[in-house]
C-alpha cells in the first residue's frame, strides 16, 4: 500500500522485479520439484504437493489506489481486461481520511469495477478511535463489493503482543460493525516476524516485491499476493500496486455475501 503517514516496513523491501504480466498460469521453480531417488520420494511427498499448489496468474490482477494516484480515469480502468478489482484507501490512524476516497469509490462503482476500502492500521492509536474514524468515513458498505481490508505494516514502539492485541480488537470491531470479516494486508517479513501463528481465521494479502513466491511461517489463509508496486494500468498515471490470487482463491472469496 502507498502514501501512508507512517513508515511501512513493506516499503523498505520494494524491488522492481515484475515485467509485463502473463495471463498464463505459472509456477515458481523449486528444488523440491527435481526428481528424487525412490528411497526419498515418500518423505518429500507432502512438500512436493505443497509446492505444486502454489499457483498464481499474473494476468488477472487487483489493484489498490489512494490520493497518491491523483485523478483516475475509471472508464479506462474498467476497459483493462486484467483488472478484476480495486481496494481504495479510506482512512488511517484515528483521524486521517484519504481526500480521494469518496470520489474514487463512487467512480469505480459507477463503471462496474468491484471495489472495497482499506484502513491503514496504527500501532499507537487506540483501536476504538481507529474504528470510529473508519466507520465515520465508511458508514455502510452499500456501494462496496469487497470485504474491507486492514493494512498492517508498522509496529512502532508497541510490543508484538500489544500490537496483536490491539489489532485483534480492531478487527473484531470492524466485523461487528459491518457484519463481514475483513482481510489483512501486510508484508512477508512483517507477517513472519509479528503475525505468524496468529489471525489464522483471517484471509491475508501478502506483499513481496523481490523475486520468488512469498515464503510464510505457519499456515495462514494466503489468498492474495501483492507482487509489485510498479504496475501499470490504463487510466492511471504512474505506478500502481498489483496483486493476484493464489492457491485456488478467487474473487468470490473476498466478495461481500449479501443477504437475499
Amino acid at each position: 500500500m502507498l502514501t501512508t503517514l507512517l513508515a511501512p516496513s513493506v516499503q523498505a523491501e520494494k524491488k522492481k522485479v515484475m515485467s509485463t504480466p502473463s495471463p498464463i498460469l505459472v509456477r515458481e521453480p523449486d528444488p523440491l520439484l527435481r526428481p528424487l531417488p525412490a528411497e526419498h520420494a515418500m518423505e518429500h511427498s507432502q512438500e512436493i504437493s505443497f509446492v505444486r499448489r502454489r499457483k498464481h496468474s499474473l494476468g488477472k490482477r487487483g489493484i489498490d489506489v489512494s490520493h497518491y494516484q491523483e485523478r483516475i480515469n475509471w472508464e479506462a480502468v474498467a476497459e483493462d481486461p486484467d483488472v478484476n478489482f480495486v481496494y481504495i484507501k479510506a482512512t488511517e490512524h484515528a483521524s486521517l481520511v484519504d481526500k480521494m476516497f469518496q470520489t474514487n469509490v463512487r467512480a469505480a462503482h459507477r463503471v462496474g469495477v468491484p471495489v472495497g476500502c482499506y484502513h491503514f492500521f496504527s500501532p499507537t492509536a487506540a483501536p476504538t478511535a481507529q474504528l470510529k474514524n473508519l466507520t465515520s468515513a465508511v458508514p455502510h458498505l452499500d456501494n462496496h463489493d469487497l470485504v474491507p481490508m486492514i493494512d498492517v505494516e508498522a509496529k512502532g514502539k508497541s510490543s508484538p503482543e500489544n500490537l496483536r492485541r490491539n489489532l485483534r480488537q480492531f478487527l473484531k470491531g470492524v466485523e461487528s460493525y459491518y457484519g463481514v470479516k475483513p482481510i489483512i494486508y501486510t508484508g512477508m517479513n512483517f507477517y513472519n516476524k509479528y503475525l505468524a501463528g496468529h489471525f489464522e481465521d483471517y484471509l491475508f494479502m501478502i506483499a513481496k516485491y523481490s523475486e520468488g513466491f512469498p515464503e510464510l511461517h505457519g499456515n495462514p489463509k494466503f489468498a492474495l499476493w501483492q507482487f509489485t508496486a510498479s504496475g501499470r494500468v490504463k487510466g492511471i498515471r504512474g505506478d500502481v500496486d498489483c496483486s493476484c490470487f493464489v492457491d485456488g482463491y478467487s474473487l468470490k472469496d473476498i466478495l461481500i455475501r449479501r443477504k437475499k
